[in-house]
This record gives structure tokens, C-alpha cells and sequence, in this order.
């Protein structure tokens, strides 16, 4: 499974493809597009960011999966983000926007993996090497005020 060094070295080498690219490449793979998710760290209470592909959206919010390769533990931002749900996503390069993290439980989660590993099917090959159920977040958008 994917050391926290391997996974921090391809989040920066990611990030260096699109910064040498001018952001013309790795904002798009395996046809999903990528993001950039920031938490607050739940320790340091510092900015962390990771790129992240998004296989999924729910209602116009991206779903992101908290797979680490099929690791069995929990990404450090999916950590993060259970402990302050309030993140920032940016998409393309664009500004980050603020977004509510929220775990897909039940039926909701079922339904929304079921979609994702029909496209995307490298999905259920992670979920097959852990025992834990991989989580699904959605990011979803600040609701307007009426």
C-alpha cells in the first residue's frame, strides 16, 4: 500500500506536471477530473491540500473517494475533514471555493459506489484490497439563502 511519502510524492509531482504544462495537462485523469481539496489540519490546524480525482457528481457537487490505493487506513484529509468539514475546492486551477464535506452513508453511499465503479472500475480493485468500506465525500456547495 501507498507510504504517506509516496503519496505526498505524487501530489507534488502532479502538481508539477500542471505547473510545467501551464495547467494545459493534469487537470483530467483517467477521465475524471482532478481538484484540489484543502482541509484544515486537524492537528496543526494548518492548510493541507490534495489533488484528487473526482469519478462522481452528486446535485452539481463533486464526489471525491477515500480510497489511498486500497490502503487500510484513512487518507490523512479524509481525517481532516471529519474534523472540520468546512474545505476549499478548486477545479481546473480556478479559485478555491468554500464547500461542507459530507460522508455518504447508506443507501446514498451504495448507490453513488455503484455508478462509480461502473465507470470507473480500478475503484472496486482498491475496495477489494482493504477491509475497510472505502468513504465517499461529496463537496457540496453553500446552499443559497431564500
Amino acid at each position: 500500500m501507498p507510504s504517506t511519502f509516496s503519496m505526498k510524492t505524487m501530489n507534488a509531482i502532479h502538481r508539477a506536471m500542471i505547473a510545467v504544462t501551464g495547467g494545459r495537462a493534469g487537470w483530467n485523469l483517467r477521465g475524471m477530473p482532478v481538484l484540489e481539496l484543502t482541509t484544515t489540519g486537524r492537528r496543526s490546524g494548518e492548510p493541507r491540500t490534495s489533488m484528487l480525482t473526482s469519478p462522481l457528481r452528486l446535485h452539481g457537487d463533486e464526489v471525491v473517494v477515500a480510497s489511498r490505493g486500497g490502503d487500510d487506513a484513512h487518507p490523512a484529509w479524509l481525517l481532516n475533514l471529519e474534523a472540520n468539514p468546512n474545505v476549499l475546492v478548486a477545479v481546473e486551477g480556478g479559485e478555491p471555493l468554500p464547500r461542507t464535506a459530507r460522508v455518504l452513508e447508506g443507501a446514498e453511499r451504495e448507490n453513488a459506489w455503484e455508478l462509480i465503479v461502473e465507470r470507473h472500475p480500478h475503484y472496486a480493485g482498491y475496495q477489494r484490497k482493504t477491509t475497510r468500506t472505502i468513504p465517499l465525500v461529496v463537496l457540496e456547495r453553500p446552499t443559497e439563502a431564500p
